[in-house]
């Protein structure tokens, strides 16, 4: 099958994308969703949506408890900044969900899978620095790991790379 001139990368009209093509697009983001507890603490769950052909599937990838996420709190206020969010979007409302871009999600999930069981905040604030400081690729090769078939073991791979436990 021949490929129209078009569609080639650099051939002039590239930047058209074939209908055959398009109807297969998905883009992939993450959902907070801010549940309120009490006066000043909320607690979060993350999920990850497919968005194509008008229509959304989200899967849940991670819950985070009050005290979890007060111990992560600089963690998800950055990923709501870097998704183009104000902060004051976490202190209004009930219940609100608010759109993370994909890299963003990516490192906050990361984060909420390596911190869940330790309450010690120097290898808490270990995990934050070395997910930060990962690039792109070294996070979604990661965050592949802690969310697949075998992610208890990645997840422990990733806490001790990252906090020495």
């Amino acid at each position: 099958m021949r490929v129209p001139a078009s569609a080639r990368t650099g051939a002039p009209g590239s930047d058209r994308v074939p209908s055959s093509l398009r109807a297969h697009h998905v883009v992939r983001k993450y959902r907070l969703t801010v549940h309120r507890e009490g006066a000043d603490g909320f607690s979060i769950a993350m999920e990850e949506t497919f968005m194509g052909d008008g229509r959304t599937l989200a899967t849940p990838v991670v819950r985070a408890s009050r005290a979890q996420t007060t111990r992560v709190l600089d963690a998800v206020v950055q990923a709501v900044k870097s998704s183009g969010h104000a902060s004051s979007v976490l202190a209004f409302g009930d219940d609100s969900v608010i759109g993370l871009e994909e890299a963003s999600g990516v490192r906050l999930a990361l984060i909420l899978f390596a911190t869940k069981p330790i309450s010690k905040s120097g290898r808490i604030r270990a995990i934050v620095a070395g997910v930060n400081s990962m690039s792109v690729e070294e996070a979604y090769y990661w965050y592949s790991k802690c969310a697949g078939r075998d992610s208890l073991r990645a997840r422990k791979s990733l806490r001790t790379l990252l906090a020495d436990e």
